[in-house]
């Protein structure tokens, strides 16, 4: 059924989200803009620096300083060192899996070959980190995983995403491909699921351990 399962990076690869979501709500804090973690789920999960820039200021009005990105990436990178850790139970299925896999992510290329280096996963990696400076619009655009799917050579029906966002979700539904929303990442705890229409994965799953128990033809056979 598939040639090619594309994952996200933060918040299924990594665990990544609830530490950048704390340290967005901290640092806009400290400028007047009150936010907090559900609206950074809603609004920014998914999404690229400059897409989340862009909504702060179409929202509050605010124009940020010209240094807030660098200091924001700055701590953010800083608080991963300590903290960041590769999801449960990821490292096994990417070992075993039996189909060509790579990552597509809406961070930067510097933060993902970190993040990715952080939590051991890197080699793993290899050449197949696509970023969303490739392509003109990012999540929810298609554009990237098109882009995936293209440089790869498969036919985007042919392909699995695996997204914990409602962005991503987005993304990889118009694009034509078949997503399977994982939500046991930490930002997502206690938050509702719902879903729009354009937004409604084939299925959710919540735990890696039963990743090769929703598909068994994903596993590599011996």
């Amino acid at each position: 059924m598939f040639d090619l399962v594309i994952f996200d990076c933060d918040g299924v690869l990594i665990d990544s989200e609830i530490i950048s979501a704390q340290m967005l709500v901290d640092e806009l804090a400290g400028l007047g803009v009150r936010i907090d973690l559900p609206y950074v789920a809603r609004h920014f999960l998914g999404r690229s620096y400059p897409t989340v820039m862009a909504q702060i200021r179409k929202e509050f009005g605010l124009d940020l300083p010209p240094a807030f990105e660098d200091q924001y990436r700055s701590r953010l990178m800083a608080a991963f060192e300590v903290g960041l850790r590769v999801m449960p139970g990821v490292t096994p299925v990417l070992e075993a899996l039996g189909l060509p896999w790579c990552v597509a992510t809406s961070s930067s290329p510097k933060r993902a070959e970190r993040s990715l280096e952080i939590a051991g996963l890197r080699g793993l990696v290899g050449d197949g980190l696509y970023t969303a400076t490739m392509v003109a619009r990012g999540k929810p655009a298609p554009d990237l995983f098109l882009h995936v799917a293209a440089e790869r050579g498969v036919d985007p029906g042919r392909c699995l995403v695996i997204e914990d966002s409602l962005n991503g979700v987005k993304a990889g539904i118009a694009a034509g491909m078949v997503v399977w929303r994982f939500t046991g990442g930490s930002h997502l705890a206690g938050l509702s699921l719902d879903a729009p229409e354009d937004a409604k994965a084939a299925l959710h799953f919540k735990d890696f351990a039963d990743f090769f128990n929703l598909h068994p033809a994903l596993l590599r056979r011996p």
